[in-house]
């Protein structure tokens, strides 16, 4: 039969020869060789800050971050489940990565819209060197899953049976759940011109057959797919009356394949393999024509499960028939295929981690530090109207937020609340709060950003329940993203009325404040609390450009105000003084910033920049960038806050939403907030001094573009890592 589905494929190998690329297309200048050795520049005229030598590729920064996190899975200092877990968590972030970047570098071929980025480079080029990497980076994962980690669980008595292993009872057993549990929810499907490929929803598990014989109706295409039932969970672990010794896991994957034959009675199963797609999930909507964004929103969620396929993974062994059959059924080309050595769908493996009771092998538990103004039961309002309150999570807890909502919520004196909620937590507290705020009779406002990407579906529901509790529930604007995380609450007291606010650089997510760094700010500044009632009017009224006090917003004046602030140390360097720049966020993409901070360091300005994930800028380039530092830090928790601080500017210290890309400056609504009592400011500063000198979790940029662990050259006795620091002094 697979001479049939040689015939078939025939048309996806010509197409996959047409595809192909040169290697060399797109390529980007090379840096001059003697800037890298150390040769400077001959003066600042004969710089050009658009040389696109002096930037690196979003995409391919983004995919770097990806390999610094599956690095961590080697890593001996982290418990054996959490190295586990890092390892599934990059394939959750390639899945992601395909999902999104990948896709719109394919829909720029697509359309014929290439236009090269900073880096110079073609999206045909970044796609080919994406994929090439990829296949590097997906071999090195199965590697340290078979060679090290899967080894090392055995040793902790931590079972993964393969078929071959297999007693007969555990032949009984599993045959037993075959019958039972996937048998009557499982849809094999025949494929002939009357069942033509199925549709296949996006990221899920599948297998394809070669099967040899006639069924009852005298069919013979030779080919079928099994989708192996959603429903059911990926990963099962064995009774202990089955396998007495230890946690004994099997893959539903295992159990298919074992007995698929079932599924097609006489008929022989010659060939039998995992497959997976990962298809684009960018959703795209417009202002034409959208008269309910919402009822719009939900219309597109469902083809998010269908859309362009943008990877396809295989079992290691599947023939070269039936791959190239799937890569034309998917549009893919050779590129766009990848065969691993183990389940396909690695993810899942994530609930291993709820299924063993392992205290051993995980990060040890920590109770997150309060203020002792803010500890339970304290009234939080009392707190805030002594001094401003400043948290940063995961080290001190986010409990206090939730708390002072619900405190609101029944406090006869509070007139009104708003909120904005980009992602929260599924069962959220806050929503909760804010609904039963409603029903009292406050006036509860929440700004609810439909489009945070993958939790658009769960913002809907949390939309519906605020609506039905009497809430007024606002989208924000067409066209922007509101990503600022911003709480106002107004009291009467006596005959005034006084405004509280919450700012943060992290979400409303309780749960996220248990593994993502982030700064929380609980403030009764008057400024500051009039400018947060000014950007809420902003989104949910209608007029002109507001201009706050204090408070920096997006996308009217951010980029105006840090590249100002840049400037000022421009200034006060050339003027002979001490100038200094010290920004911790996720991501630097934005060329202006890039080519400001760049035109600072070479005015002698000392630039340190704490970037966990795609930095476009390249530091250490003689006569350009050799007094920018940029460090990444990779660990327990994700690195999420963004702080700035400007050593010449008043104040000197901002949190903000936002990171420096194009997308936060130009297409999203976020704020950057000052923290103004000094004692929050130095304390902000001292900790970004604890991120600078780590050494236990830092990876340092090259000019070459390539991170390198910094911990490498260092003692072992100065490893400890700054995250652990700051647990134990908050903790």
């Amino acid at each position: 039969m697979l001479e049939r589905v040689r015939e078939m494929s025939e048309q996806t190998e010509k197409k996959s020869l047409n595809l192909a690329v040169d290697n060399t297309a797109g390529a980007r200048k090379p840096l001059p060789a003697a800037k890298l050795q150390g040769s400077p520049a001959d003066s600042d005229e004969a710089i050009d800050l658009n040389n696109p030598a002096y930037f690196e590729n979003r995409e391919l920064s983004s995919f770097k971050f990806n390999l610094r996190v599956l690095s961590q899975a080697r890593n001996t200092k982290h418990p054996l489940l959490e190295r586990l877990m890092f390892l599934l968590i990059f394939s959750s972030n390639l899945d992601e990565f395909f999902e999104v970047r990948v896709s719109g570098l394919r829909k720029q071929l697509d359309f014929g819209r290439q236009r090269p980025g900073p880096d110079g480079q073609y999206p045909e080029q970044v796609l080919k060197n994406i994929h090439l990497q990829v296949k590097d980076a997906l071999a090195e994962q199965y590697k340290i899953l078979n060679e090290d980690l899967l080894p090392n669980l055995a040793e902790e008595n931590i079972h993964f049976l393969p078929r071959h292993a297999w007693n007969d009872e555990l032949k009984k057993w599993t045959r037993d759940y075959f019958d039972e549990e996937i048998q009557p929810v499982v849809s094999p499907l025949g494929l002939d011109p009357a069942h033509p490929f199925p549709r296949l929803v996006n990221k899920s598990l599948n297998f394809i057959l070669s099967l040899d014989g006639k069924d009852a109706f005298g069919r013979d295409s030779g080919l079928a797919i099994v989708p192996a039932p959603r429903s059911l969970p990926r990963l099962i672990k064995v009774p202990a009356e089955i396998v007495p010794e230890g946690d004994n896991f099997i893959f539903l994957s295992s159990i298919i394949h074992a007995y698929v034959d079932e599924l097609f009675p006489g008929m022989r199963v010659i060939e039998c393999h995992q497959f997976r797609v990962t298809r684009n999930s960018d959703l795209e909507m417009t202002n034409v024509e959208v008269e309910d964004y919402a009822m719009a929103l939900q219309g597109q969620l469902h083809s998010r499960r269908f859309g362009a396929a943008t990877k396809l993974e295989v079992s290691m062994g599947c023939p070269v028939e039936l791959t190239d059959f799937l890569l034309e059924r998917f549009n893919l080309s050779n590129d766009g295929l990848f065969q691993l050595d183990g389940p396909v769908n690695l993810r899942r493996l994530m609930a291993l981690y709820g299924m063993i009771e392992r205290a051993d092998l995980r990060f040890p538990q920590f109770s997150p530090g309060t203020p002792k103004l803010l500890e339970e039961d304290a009234y939080i309002f009392a707190a805030v109207d002594k001094e401003d309150q400043l948290l940063q999570h995961p080290f001190q807890s986010f409990i206090p937020i939730i708390d002072w909502v619900r405190q609101a919520a029944k406090d006869p004196t509070v007139l009104s609340i708003k909120q904005t909620l980009y992602r929260t937590n599924e069962s959220s507290e806050l929503v909760e709060a804010l609904a039963e705020a409603a029903r009292n009779g406050k006036e509860v406002t929440v700004v609810i950003e439909l489009r945070a990407r993958f939790d658009e579906e769960e913002n809907i529901h949390f939309a519906s329940i605020l609506q039905e509790a009497g809430a007024v529930v606002v989208y924000g604007v067409m066209g922007y993203k509101t990503h600022a995380k911003m709480l106002l609450i107004v009291r009467r007291i006596g005959n005034t009325l006084k405004r509280y606010a919450h700012l943060g650089t992290g979400n409303y997510h309780r749960k996220n404040s248990l593994v993502y760094t982030d700064y929380s700010l609980l403030t009764s500044d008057e400024v500051l609390c009039a400018d947060v009632h000014k950007v809420f009017q902003q989104i949910t009224g209608m007029g002109k450009k507001i201009h706050p006090n204090l408070l920096i917003h997006a996308p009217f004046n951010l980029r105006k105000s840090l590249l100002k602030m840049i400037n000022g140390e421009i200034a006060a360097a050339t003027a002979g003084k001490k100038a200094r720049i010290v920004a911790k966020m996720n991501s630097v993409t934005d060329p202006a910033i890039i080519k400001a901070l760049y035109k600072a360091s070479m005015a002698g300005v000392k630039i340190d920049l704490v970037v966990r994930g795609i930095c476009c800028l390249r530091p250490g380039i003689v006569g350009v960038s050799e007094n920018i530092r940029v460090v990444s830090i990779i660990g327990r928790f994700l690195e999420h806050s963004r702080v700035y601080f400007f050593q010449n500017s008043d104040p000197q210290v901002y949190c903000s939403s936002a990171d420096w890309m194009e997308r936060n400056l130009d297409n999203r609504i976020e704020v950057c907030f000052p923290i103004l009592k000094k004692k929050h400011s130095t304390r902000v500063k001292a900790e970004l001094e604890m991120y600078l000198n780590d050494r236990g979790q830092s990876w340092e940029l090259g000019a070459d573009g390539e991170y390198r662990p910094l911990a490498i050259a260092e003692p072992e006795e100065a490893l400890e890592d700054v995250q652990k620091l700051l647990l134990k002094q908050f903790s």
